[in-house]
């Protein structure tokens, strides 16, 4: 998509915290840009190494809720995932905080058990994590690295949502496809699903309202109450990510409408300059044209005129106010 950027999924990944919220909104705009998945994998684990040792566990988070979350709509994060999983499971478990290791098993024990990866696969990251002997960095050099990082992300955050010049007359053309995806795109945006508007519309009263638990009697009603819950939060997480995708979509036609209008503008005024020029060239031409018709002109006056013939002469030749009479020859 036209929103997606590295620089953006670095800002992202930079602000990513340990929150529930946080680890699923930026879940759902992964799998929103899931034909991405290389991409967002490979600066995934690039920001990995660079992220804090408190850090680093919750993009294993967010890894897990990709992967978890996108199966129905695609093997895309499951296949490129699985490249980086074994790499990125030493690195945690040697660079993390203390007490990392049960969490990294726990969610082994979950992949296994839903079959998110082959058992051979889950064995080969057990290893990973028990035979790790890469020695931690220095806290120096990982503040360094992220700060380093920060800056960057800053400098490249001046530039996102957007990267065309118009300045450069060879982007013209390819702004303008740009321009056509973009609002294409937004033809089926989030906040125009009516469908999924309607459901959140629909959704029971229990869902909202807590005191209405006081009317739960027993057990298979409160199971039924709970599924309902959980899917709501399903439903709504995935729309909040959406939404949260089109903000961003929009905040990029932004900028590319600003940037399409200046580009027209210097195209309309370089258009008016070369019109101009062309009447002032063509005026020049018919003043030199006009220079040389005068003595033509002279010439063709000083001619005598072709006498008559009496034949010719009659009285009702002449219509002019001043020949109304006869001609007597």
């Amino acid at each position: 998509m036209a929103s997606f950027t590295e620089p953006a999924l670095e800002k992202k990944l930079s602000e990513l915290s340990n929150s529930q919220q946080s680890v699923q909104t930026l879940s759902l705009w992964l799998i929103h840009h899931r034909k991405h998945a290389a991409t967002i994998v490979t600066v995934w684990q690039k920001e990995l190494r660079k992220a804090k040792a408190s850090r680093k566990l919750t993009f294993l988070y967010l890894a897990n809720d990709v992967i978890q979350n996108s199966k129905r709509k695609g093997p895309e994060f499951t296949r490129e995932f699985e490249k980086a999983l074994l790499d990125a499971f030493s690195h945690v478990s040697g660079e993390a905080e203390d007490g990392c290791r049960m969490p990294l098993e726990r969610l082994l024990h979950i992949w296994q058990e839903r079959n998110v990866y082959s058992s051979d696969f889950i064995q080969q990251l057990r290893l990973a994590i028990e035979n790790d002997d890469s020695p931690r960095e220095a806290p120096v050099n990982e503040e360094k690295s992220l700060k380093r990082t920060f800056q960057q992300i800053q400098e490249e955050d001046d530039d996102y949502p957007g990267s065309y010049s118009p300045q450069e007359t060879s982007t013209g053309p390819l702004l303008t496809e740009d321009l056509i995806k973009a609002l294409q795109d937004l033809e089926n945006a989030a906040s125009g699903d009516a469908a999924v508007r309607q459901k959140i519309a629909s959704l029971p009263q229990e869902v909202q309202d807590v005191s209405l638990l006081e009317k739960i009697t027993d057990k298979e009603a409160a199971e039924r109450l709970s599924k309902t819950v959980d899917e709501a939060c399903l439903l709504l997480a995935e729309y909040n990510g959406r939404l949260a995708a089109e903000l961003d979509d929009r905040k990029q036609l932004a900028k590319m409408l600003m940037e399409y209008t200046q580009t027209q503008k210097e195209v309309l005024s370089n258009k008016e300059k070369k019109l101009e020029r062309c009447c002032l060239s063509g005026i020049q031409a018919k003043i030199s044209t006009g220079n040389a018709s005068p003595e033509r002109t002279e010439i063709a006056h000083t001619e005598p005129p072709r006498p008559l013939a009496t034949s010719e002469c009659h009285w009702w030749a002449c219509t002019t106010p001043l020949c109304r009479r006869p001609f007597l020859y």
